[in-house]
């Protein structure tokens, strides 16, 4: 393995451990420009540039938020930008003591020689861009892979082999430059495939993941896991339950995850907000005695939805959208302890 300055090591291990504290979660406001685009036009608001930077300062300057995120991912164009006072975003994070993330991949393109399967791009000169982000003050990097179950043997094992190498060389270049790798193999919703047809797809990706860390040298202790849930597709005639999507993702996880690994958070993956939180709470409720890593949340829509139909890009709803993002955090938050109640969520 790798041998790390001491010092290298523990500062990568302490943000680890930061960004899954008890209780906080990493909140991901790292869309790209047209998947941005795209959420804002669906809300009903116009995707200009303005828009799209103060949808990100609603977000950024939630009051409170820290006390249920650790950490946010950003995009590229948000860690160069200001809040709307000329503070700059870096600041506002780094001033509430959260951790600043950045996303670095290039986005999924066709995988070549297959048919309707996707391999992550953004290698080529990631060293580089690491020491600027670094430099910028980030201290973690997310990379998404994407896995689609459908016909035609899909997923191939040449997908899933590709994808887990991209992710491992990139977190080797991410520690080697001192952040912690946000590693996202994202099992995709889309689809009518039952529940147990992901837990096979789910555990062999991460099995394949965890094989590709280990010969990039990568250190468990300073990486995060951020996965999918086990869950039904979304076409699936009869969706698993609460229960059973908590009980089988936590014995795949289990089977799957290296104890060593700083810890595991989940995407929401196209589940709707309240639907995510039970999912994660029940987990807590369930097994949260047994687990051997932190287990917590990255979410995007699952937290800023209701606030995103909410603005309208209107600024005199600015305070009630920070309101909205707050409860979705707190509620999240009570979820990592298993201590949220449907009973919680508004009439």
């Amino acid at each position: 393995m790798t041998t790390y300055r001491p010092e290298q090591a523990d500062e990568l291990i302490r943000t680890a451990q930061a960004m899954v504290a008890p209780g906080k979660g990493i909140l991901a406001a790292d869309e790209s420009t047209p998947t941005a685009t795209k959420r804002l036009k669906a809300a009903g608001v116009e995707p200009t540039d303005e828009n799209r930077h103060a949808y990100r300062d609603l977000l950024l300057t939630t009051p409170g938020i820290e006390e249920y995120i650790s950490g946010v991912i950003l995009f590229d164009e948000t860690i160069r930008q200001s809040s709307a006072d000329g503070t700059p975003f870096v600041d506002v994070l780094q001033d509430r003591g959260q951790i600043v993330g950045i996303k670095v991949d290039a986005g999924a393109k066709a995988l070549a020689g297959s048919s309707g399967e996707k391999v992550t791009e953004g290698l080529d000169g990631l060293r580089d861009r690491f020491v600027e982000y670094y430099g910028m003050g980030a201290r973690f990097a997310k990379w998404r892979a994407v896995i689609t179950i459908g016909d035609g043997g899909r997923p191939t094992r040449a997908c899933i082999e590709a994808n887990a190498h991209g992710l491992a060389r990139y977190a080797a270049l991410a520690q080697e430059g001192g952040l912690v790798p946000v590693i996202e193999p994202e099992v995709l919703i889309d689809g009518d495939h039952d529940i147990a047809t992901c837990e096979r797809v789910t555990e062999e990706v991460l099995d394949e993941v965890f094989r590709q860390l280990y010969h990039q040298n990568v250190m468990l202790e300073g990486t995060i896991l951020k996965t999918s849930m086990v869950i039904s597709g979304k076409g699936a005639p009869d969706r698993a339950g609460v229960e059973e999507v908590a009980d089988r993702t936590i014995e795949t996880l289990r089977r799957a995850v290296p104890a060593a690994l700083g810890g595991v958070v989940f995407l929401s993956g196209g589940q709707g907000e309240e639907e995510a939180t039970a999912h994660l709470n029940a987990m807590h409720q369930r097994h949260g005695a047994r687990l051997p890593w932190p287990l917590s949340f990255s979410y995007a829509r699952a937290i800023q939805g209701p606030a995103l139909n909410h603005w309208h890009g209107d600024p005199a709803n600015v305070a009630e959208c920070q309101r909205l993002v707050y409860t979705r955090a707190k509620f999240n938050g009570l979820a990592t302890q298993g201590k949220y109640s449907p009973d919680m969520e508004p009439g």
